[in-house]
């Protein structure tokens, strides 16, 4: 890529796309391009063709969404399945119609069978049953993984595609009903710190191993892959590490600087008990994360009591 090139980041003000955005800027690009919901709906296909042609992007970063935590992926199942289609197969069409020079699709860890060997190679896809609460979202990142490869295949396209593990940190969904586990846990605490309260609720037994990383070291990983890799395989980008969500809880109780207990409501759903990245493709492509987990959670607690209302 060029520092002039024009990229669009599809999604450009949500966790993932405002990172990438500010990654790029830091890197020097200087025509980065994004658009609202109110600007452009990513769900229909004459608005999608229509920016395309107009604005001809050079290359695309689609990071655009619906996204949620095990609550809404089970109450919503029909929703996730069918507007991520929508969105995706809107986009990666145009990028081929339109001969963009490169575009980045990204995934989920999700998208892999639930009793996957651990930790998990990017050749276990569809190797097994998917994880039933997500399974609409894991549907819908596989087909768009799928769909890259495809037009990689027949058309020659430079699609490429990237698997991020659990990310959190600035401009995440704090929502308590259908956020993921890291900012929910980040609000609970701090709202249990604000009104004194004598015990935070965890969902299910804390005994769920997970990875996390850090939203901007996502960012670099998905400029770093723009800029070095053309292969048909998607690529896994995490940090190789976990821990339990017990642990977790407490490593954010620590940096909220909550005093009450914990209580685990073990009604509510684990989902699955382990799902660690086997990320040494990307690290052997020579990149890796800086972030540590306990510094990613002081800086996104950070932005979260400076923005959020």
């Amino acid at each position: 890529m060029n520092k002039n090139s024009k990229i669009y980041v599809a999604g450009h003000r949500g966790l993932v796309g405002s990172a990438i955005v500010r990654n790029l800027k830091e890197k020097g690009y200087t025509n980065i391009i994004g658009r609202t919901h109110s600007e452009l709906d990513l769900m229909s296909q004459q608005a999608v063709i229509s920016f395309f042609e107009e604005e001809k992007p050079e290359y695309v970063v689609l990071a655009a969404a619906k996204v949620g935590g095990i609550g809404a992926n089970s109450i919503y199942p029909a929703d996730f399945i069918y507007e991520n289609m929508q969105m995706q197969n809107n986009i990666i069409k145009a990028a081929h119609d339109y001969k963009v020079t490169k575009l980045l699709f990204l995934g989920s860890s999700c998208i892999y069978p639930k009793n996957c060997p651990q930790p998990i190679k990017e050749e276990y896809l569809l190797s097994g049953y998917l994880e039933p609460t997500n399974e609409g979202y894991a549907l819908a990142k596989i087909a768009g993984l799928k769909m890259c490869q495809f037009f990689k295949k027949q058309y020659g396209d430079n699609f490429i595609s990237c698997m991020p593990t659990n990310l959190y940190g600035p401009n995440d969904n704090f929502d308590l009903n259908n956020s993921h586990v890291m900012p929910a846990l980040i609000r609970k605490f701090h709202e249990a710190k604000v009104n004194n309260e004598a015990s935070v609720e965890v969902w299910g037994t804390g005994k769920p191993l997970r990875e996390f990383l850090y939203v901007d070291d996502m960012a670099d990983a998905c400029v770093f892959l723009l800029e070095n890799y053309e292969g048909e395989e998607h690529v896994n980008v995490g940090t190789g590490k976990e821990l339990t969500i017990g642990e977790m809880a407490e490593m954010i109780k620590k940096v909220v600087g909550f005093t009450g207990e914990l209580r685990f409501n073990t009604e509510k759903p684990d989902g699955t008990m382990r799902k660690l990245l086997d990320v040494s493709k990307l690290y052997g492509l020579g990149w890796s994360y800086k972030v540590d987990l306990e510094e990613g959670i002081e800086k996104a607690y950070a932005w979260f009591e400076e923005n959020y209302k």
